[in-house]
């Protein structure tokens, strides 16, 4: 892995803090941090490649546009997590799926805009995986901001 240079640690707080909403939000970027734009898209690739980045995206309050969403667990024999992955995977509104250490071995998220929709894709899950899977809907919720401060601000050059 290669080390962040000043402008890799600068992008990654403005993505993290003030990504350009516009219809091209990596040249915005660009004039911001002033470097090309094909330079910040070759930045991005490099630090996800290295594992620096795992997604760019937005992060929407599901609830708040009338979606359903549930955290979501099941027990996978080890030799078919990759086939069950693959299979939960498969479907629209699963995200952060993760392999744990624990009884329960993977855990995912599942969004669907009602719960009876969600309700259905378990059910899909289960039957094409073969697994069991647990939905554990939020009870209280708790929302904390994580931003990784790189240490390079505006206030800084």
């Amino acid at each position: 892995m290669n080390s962040l240079d000043r402008v890799d640690r600068r992008m990654l707080d403005i993505m993290q803090n003030e990504f350009p909403l516009s219809p091209h939000p990596y040249q915005d970027l660009a004039v911001r941090l002033n470097i090309s734009e094909a330079e910040v898209l070759e930045r991005l690739r490099r630090m996800k490649k290295d594992g620096v980045i795992r997604r760019t995206g937005a992060i929407l309050d599901s609830r708040q546009m009338g979606y359903y969403s549930t955290l979501c667990a099941c027990k996978v024999e080890a030799e078919r997590i990759d086939e069950a992955a693959g299979v939960i995977n498969a479907h629209r509104g699963v995200t952060h799926n993760y392999v744990r250490d624990h009884q329960y071995n993977i855990w995912f998220t599942l969004t669907a805009p009602s719960y009876e929709e969600a309700m259905a894709i378990i059910y899909n899950i289960e039957q094409s995986a073969g697994v069991k899977v647990f939905s554990m809907p939020t009870l209280k919720r708790y929302k904390i901001k994580v931003s990784l401060n790189m240490g390079d601000s505006d206030e800084d050059q």
